[in-house]
């Protein structure tokens, strides 16, 4: 049995919005980045095992060069990203209280930025130091 009617408004069923109002963005955002995280993750790998059994000097010259440390950086910023998306999903599956959904959520992105910006952070450091 199906029904003719809609709950979604026509500027909803034209902008694809649930009634979430975000829902189609979020899983666009999750592929996107998983689209992306395929590529980086290769060419991380690679670079990490290039750099695998160098000494100290040889590593921060390779990681100084401007193409590993864009590599990295976009590696680890998508891929944070990509967590912090799905850890949001959880969140919002799993925890049903209001208050400690609140929380969790600002927890995650909490954790993410620090986490994002610690390894930026880093990478910044060896790239020009």
């Amino acid at each position: 049995m199906t029904s003719k009617s809609s709950l979604s408004t026509p500027l909803g069923k034209v902008r694809y919005l649930g009634a979430a109002k975000s829902g189609t963005e979020h899983v666009w955002a999750m592929r996107a980045t998983s689209a992306a995280l395929v590529p980086l993750t290769i060419a991380f790998v690679w670079i990490i095992l290039h750099l695998v059994g160098k000494d100290y000097a040889t590593v921060r010259d390779s990681l100084g060069r401007p193409l590993p440390a864009i590599i990295m950086l976009l590696f680890l910023g998508t891929g944070i990203y990509h967590m912090m998306l799905g850890m949001r999903v959880i969140i919002e599956d799993y925890v049903h209280g209001a208050h400690a959904k609140t929380w969790s959520l600002l927890a995650n992105t909490f954790f993410s930025y620090a986490i994002g910006l610690a390894c930026i952070y880093a990478i910044l450091r060896i790239s020009f130091v």
